[in-house]
């Protein structure tokens, strides 16, 4: 399986990073190959501007996208898998991964209106996994309802409603700063996320 992997994080001395690597070392040692797109080592311009807005409110399907979109569909196309890694900001993920979902996932391509009005997708993703850091812990989270509101609009919006056919969310809680507590069994729960991908 093939793997792309989105992973938002700033700096190249994070939690995060540390959880990259144990991801990609399962899914190396489960035998799949992978492509990470850092999306701040790539400078991705997670801005949309008024041409690119102008092209998905009008509604062509076959209107040419922007040269970084279309590499970054193409990335999509060559995958089997997709996987996001980032840490948890303010209840969703931070800004220039959403950014990537509001200019990658355009109208033609993640979406469109057959001739019946039904909606259609371009995308045929087998699976994908969300894995995001923390600092509350999943109990807390979960207890004041941010956990499920964080499903419903990465799985149920960004994912599952443009052609991933499974996908689920894994958050690893409790990385508050100084406190290493929940950091093996989180990156244990990485590896084993790549490892049985």
């Amino acid at each position: 399986m093939h793997v792309y992997i989105l992973f938002a994080h700033p700096s190249k001395m994070s939690f995060n990073r540390e959880v990259l690597d144990a991801f990609t070392r399962g899914l190396r040692e489960a035998g799949h190959t992978y492509e990470i797109g850092d999306l701040y080592e790539m400078g991705f311009k997670s801005e949309m501007d008024a041409e690119q807005y102008h092209r998905e409110i009008g509604l062509d399907p076959n209107a040419p996208v922007p040269y970084d979109v279309a590499k970054e569909q193409e990335k999509i196309d060559r995958a089997d898998a997709l996987a996001f890694i980032y840490p948890v900001w303010w209840s969703d993920c931070p800004a220039k991964l959403k950014g990537w979902f509001d200019r990658v996932l355009t109208y033609g391509y993640a979406y469109y209106y057959d001739e019946d009005e039904q909606r259609q997708t371009r995308i045929a993703i087998e699976k994908a996994v969300v894995i995001c850091s923390a600092g509350h812990t999943v109990e807390h989270l979960e207890e004041i309802g941010i956990a499920e509101s964080m499903r419903r609009v990465m799985l149920n919006d960004r994912l599952l409603g443009v052609g991933v056919r499974e996908a689920k969310m894994v958050i690893l809680g409790g990385m508050m700063p100084q406190d290493h507590s929940f950091r093996e069994d989180n990156l244990k729960k990485a590896y084993n996320l790549g490892r049985n991908l």
